[in-house]
């Protein structure tokens, strides 16, 4: 037979040629198997490089180019070779003629012949589609990625590495301070670019690329093929294993990488416009890691609060929204506040999802095609368990939306979707984004540090998950007194129980986060380790409730603690019973860890592992996960691997006794597969070489490896042993994680029972962070009253701590009599501290927390407000005034008669005139529209006579005869529900240094000295400045109040440089017409 290969239309390039070194050619009807063989042989490159690197588009274009265009036809084989003669093939002869040699090189053009046997011949010509560009099944992979995943930096994984190619490498390179390489590829000799790096380091440079970058990865991995046999990888023949794109991992869906603080919740969150337009918008979101899953009925006006609140790492949005015409959108406005990546989803419209554009009014969709969705109520938050939502067409447009997205990156890993939790607006108290930064609830002044928040000061908690839970509580309080003083009751518990507190410290330290557990576990990302690690949290839950159990049976407190013992009841009804659970997987799992290699493989499917270098690995030192009587299978197979390893050690022992080689091993691993292996000694004398038995494979200094047919059947049952064992402990694995993550039973009580102990954890925090810094539990009721005796700033207490100073408290007196509290003092003197802390009190009360107080009284809140502060927005084209005014603006719009609302220093940032104004208009609407309880500091001390304030009054009193006597009376309003109150400072030495210290405790009245000079001198500021400002100061005093005594509407910077008794009566005349 003789077969020639012939390229149609145009010769094969001469910048590449097969090497047919080790092709073997077979016979009469082998020719498929010869074309097998021609795609895989090695290429040998020429060394002119090409004129430019070549992008995954341009190779797959070129195969498209040539498909079809080589033909294989029996009989001949034409080709073009090097210029070097390949070394001869047995029964192959080598004939040719040479061409005309070229300027740069000598190509010969040669015919190779087989001499035939007689076989029959092939009839007819067999057409095979080759191309002369790799054709291997890594690059059709790779390419065929790339051309999926547009949007995404691919990484692929081969053997112990990834990989990135073409234009993708130089980026991944830089930003992960990789090398770059360049490797040939094609029949053309194109170079691509290519990066990689090792296996164990996905995870910090998925930090670098995800959740630093903010860019979308895909994942593409390596399994081996089923029923491919085990053993390491061949050089030639069929690759046993595939490789497909398993994950695209964006911000919004890490899971368990290393990189994931596990204190903070990674919410990715889908916004999707309803019915109604702009006033009717969907939100939904969700933590992939915890299966947590929310959604919410929100307005543009508020939704860049309740995206404060959330805090998402990833937003998504339709894909329309990507459109360029959409950049003006409003939504599109609002996310320009959020540090969030935005990402683009193609809305599904089996789902009932429509366009934007052609939004019409589905009704409200019940069961989600798709996507799995248990309907387990139980699932809910426990203060919405009672009955399961029913969502709005905007809500269960988000819905689909994000479980769409989350259908298209977790792919292989998408869990089963718990019913959303229905966040009810009316039942937290609402936080505005500008106030969420301004308390530094979650995050301290210095940004994404939480050192100096609130949650950093207050947190006490020693679960992961307690900490999540807190953070939610601290964005979210409620506004239920009911479940606030449930909250109340168990923080009192434990308080007045130290030995029970300790006890409850001691239990949760043991504990793990249970609900990412079985969310790992649901995410097919599970191993033995974490089943036990749900084995072992399911134990410590059962101890913490059997330590509570007892506490309820201590009679002697029972009555004087009624409701404390009645709140932990309720909270210990909730808990089920897992016990079973817990002792099936003991019975099941060994305590050593697992090591079967890939977590991301699917259960049924076999990963690429690494190949073991003795049958030790397998038996002796292989930490098996499952114990071997788990099931009769493994019992079975067990036994047999055991009867195997007595062979193996009998041979072994039996070849080294019989050729005295005490130092020869039967191995199974790299780089021979399986084999004998001797390591020389002095006595060795090559005595395996002399038998034919033994073939040798390799030869060092100082060792040698055979070919033993007896070694090589027993090794190969060896492997196929191992191989079917780890097969059943995936199997026994999986009914394991079936068993603990089945919807309806054991998952739902274990996320039941995990919220429960956050509860606990939380309680118990507050409770030690109680003792420690003597807060006290505040009465909550349904008043509009506030009042903080002596209540100091948690942060900045601590602060002061640290330093070996003492904070100075204050009292705050709002309520029905007293709504709006006007504070004046100079600056560094404590006014701002008071706003927040007050604030801060509230926010605390209304989490269930005691408070930094010596005895508080809070009426529900449902809204806080802050305008503290000064900050710019020059993305947008607003000065910092600007600023100002639209925070106060919408705070005049929004806040209600059981709002809380503290602003500082309202119309600082324009002219006195100006400022003296937007300030009395703003303090006269929170007082006379509002009605709501609002704290206003203000350096306009002004404002104070322009509400109606009067202090340093005299009246006549009758005295002696011809001796006119006066009275001076205290200070009076005459407006109601107005007090007054301000900061000063104290002169601690002579008037020639200038000495004084602030006095941070408020007194009723007001301040007409702000004190600037003096703050300026304390600052640093340069003598001779400070010495032109006062001889300014001087100046201004004594020319500006003659001119504004007559006149009481002259300019009012002249009435507020230097203001006499008398002038007073101007700004009250002012006042009077409003």
């Amino acid at each position: 037979m003789r077969c020639v290969l012939r390229a149609r239309g145009k010769p094969l390039s001469g910048h590449n040629v097969y090497d047919f070194t080790q092709l073997i050619l077979l016979k009469g009807t082998g020719a498929p198997a010869l074309a097998r063989n021609l795609s895989q042989a090695s290429m040998i490159t020429s060394h002119t490089p090409p004129k430019q690197l070549s992008t995954a588009e341009e190779i797959w274009n070129e195969i498209l180019e040539e498909e079809g265009k080589v033909k294989l036809t029996p009989g001949s084989i034409e080709i073009s070779i090097a210029r070097k003669k390949p070394k001869p093939i047995k029964g192959l002869s080598v004939t040719g003629s040479e061409e005309s040699p070229s300027p740069q090189r000598t190509r010969r053009s040669r015919k190779l012949t087989e001499t035939p046997k007689k076989e029959p011949e092939v009839q007819g010509a067999l057409k095979t589609p080759r191309s002369r560009l790799p054709r291997t099944k890594l690059a059709r992979d790779i390419i065929e990625n790339h051309l999926k995943f547009p949007d995404c930096i691919l990484l692929t994984r081969v053997g112990q590495f990834y990989e990135s190619y073409f234009d993708q490498a130089p980026e991944v390179a830089k930003l992960l301070n990789i090398k770059l390489a360049q490797r040939r590829w094609g029949a053309r000799g194109r170079i691509v670019n290519m990066a990689g790096f090792p296996l164990v380091h996905l995870d910090r440079h998925l930090k670098t690329l995800v959740q630093t970058e903010k860019r979308f990865v895909a994942l593409c991995e390596e399994f081996r093929k089923p029923g491919a046999p085990p053993g390491p990888r061949r050089k030639f023949g069929p690759s046993p294993f595939e490789r497909r794109v398993v994950r695209v991992v964006t911000p919004g869906t890490l899971i368990d990488e290393s990189f994931v603080n596990p204190y903070d919740n990674n919410y990715v969150c889908a916004i999707v416009p309803g019915e109604a337009g702009l006033n009717d918008i969907g939100i939904a979101w969700m933590d992939v890691a915890t299966g947590e899953f929310f959604t919410q009925l929100s307005n543009l006006a508020q939704l860049r609060d309740d995206l404060a609140r959330i805090n998402p790492r990833e937003i998504v949005l339709e894909k329309s929204f990507e459109d360029p015409k959409q950049v003006d959108h409003p939504i599109r406005g609002v996310l320009a506040d959020s540090s969030a990546s935005v990402a683009y989803c193609d809305a599904p419209k089996e789902l009932g999802i429509t366009p934007l554009e052609m939004r019409a009014s589905p009704a409200i969709v019940d069961n989600i095609t798709n996507v799995s969705v248990s309907d387990a109520a139980a699932e809910l938050d426990l203060e919405d368990e009672a009955t399961a939502p029913v969502f709005s067409s905007a809500e269960t447009l988000a819905i689909q939306l994000i479980s769409a997205f989350l259908q298209a990156n977790l792919r292989e890993n998408m869990p089963t979707l718990t019913t959303p939790v229905r966040f009810q607006e009316d039942a937290r108290m609402q936080i505005d984004a500008h106030t969420v930064r301004a308390l530094e609830i979650q995050k301290g002044s210095q940004g994404e540090s939480n050192t100096g928040s609130l949650l950093s000061v207050v947190k006490r908690t020693i679960t992961s998950s307690g900490s999540r839970l807190l953070s939610r509580w601290l964005c979210g309080p409620s506004t239920s007194v009911q479940e606030i003083q449930t909250r109340q009751a168990l923080v009192a518990l434990f308080h007045a129980r130290p030995h029970l507190r300790r006890d409850m410290i001691a239990l949760l330290r043991q504990t793990g986060d249970a609900i990412r557990l079985v969310q790992k576990m649901q995410l097919r990302r599970g191993d033995a380790d974490d089943l036990l690690a749900i084995a072992e949290t399911i134990d410590v839950h059962a101890h913490v409730t059997s330590r509570l159990l007892l506490e309820t049976k201590d009679t002697e407190r029972h009555q004087e603690n009624e409701d404390q013992l009645r709140s932990l009841e309720l909270l210990l009804g909730r808990v089920s019973d897992l016990s079973q659970l817990a002792e099936k997987i003991g019975t099941a799992v060994h305590v050593t860890p697992l090591l079967m290699g890939e977590t991301e493989a699917p259960p049924k499917e076999t990963p690429a592992v690494g190949f073991p270098e003795t049958p030790d690995d397998y038996v002796e030192s292989k930490n098996w996960s499952i114990k071997h009587d788990f099931n009769p299978e493994l019992r079975k197979l067990h036994k047999k691997m055991k009867k195997l390893k007595d062979e193996q050690e009998e041979m072994q022992h039996e070849l080294q006794t019989e050729y005295r080689v005490p130092t020869l091993t039967l191995k199974i691993g790299i780089p021979h597969g399986i084999f004998v292996h001797v390591a020389k000694s002095k006595t060795y004398g090559a005595k395996l070489g002399t038998n034919e038995a033994f073939i040798p494979l390799s030869k060092s200094g100082s060792t040698e490896s055979y070919f033993y047919k007896p070694w090589s059947q027993l090794g190969t049952a060896i492997t196929e042993c191992q191989a079917a064992i780890l097969q059943a402990e995936r199997d026994a694995l999986e009914s394991l994680r079936v068993e603990a993550c089945r919807v309806g039973s054991c998952a739902v009580a274990l996320r039941r029972n995990a919220r429960i102990i956050d509860e606990i954890d939380v309680t118990v925090g507050f409770a030690e962070l109680a003792a420690e810094m003597n807060f006290v539990r505040p009465v909550v009721n349904e008043s509009l009253n506030f009042l903080t005796v002596n209540g100091r700033h948690p942060a900045v207490e601590i602060g002061l701590l640290t330093s070996g100073r003492v904070f100075t408290p204050n009292t705050v007196d709002l309520g029905p009599d007293s709504r709006l509290m006007l504070i004046t003092g100079p600056n560094m003197a404590g006014k701002s501290t008071v706003l927040r802390q007050s604030a801060l009190i509230a926010i605390l009360a209304q989490t269930g927390s005691f408070v930094p107080a010596d005895y508080a009284e809070i009426g529900i809140v449902d809204r806080v407000f802050s305008r503290i502060g000064a900050r710019d927005d020059l993305f947008r084209d607003r000065s910092t005034f600007m600023v100002e005014m639209l925070e106060a603006g919408e705070i005049l719009r929004r806040a209600t008669e059981r709002s809380l609302v503290i602003m500082d220093e309202v119309g600082r940032g324009t002219t006195v005139r100006d400022g003296l104004a937007i300030a009395f208009a703003t303090a006269h609407h929170l007082h006379s529209t509002n009605r709501c309880r609002a704290m206003f500091a203000t350096h306009f001390h002004e404002v104070a006579d322009m509400l109606g304030y009067y202090e340093n009054e005299v009246e006549p009193v009758q005295g002696p005869p011809g001796e006119p006597s006066t009275k001076l009376l205290e200070p009076r309003c005459t407006r109601p529900h107005i007090s007054f109150f301000c900061s000063d400072i104290a002169s601690t030495g002579d008037s020639s240094t200038d000495e004084f210290t602030y006095s941070h405790q408020l007194r009723p009245g007001v301040n007409r000295e702000s004190h600037g000079l003096r703050v300026a001198r304390l600052g640093g500021m340069p003598g001779s400045a400070v010495e032109v400002a006062r001889r300014v100061m001087e100046r201004l005093r004594d020319n500006g109040p003659s001119q504004v005594a007559s006149n009481a509407s002259q300019s009012v910077l002249q009435v507020g440089l230097g203001l006499r008794l008398g002038n007073r009566e101007a700004m009250r005349k002012i006042g009077e017409d409003f």
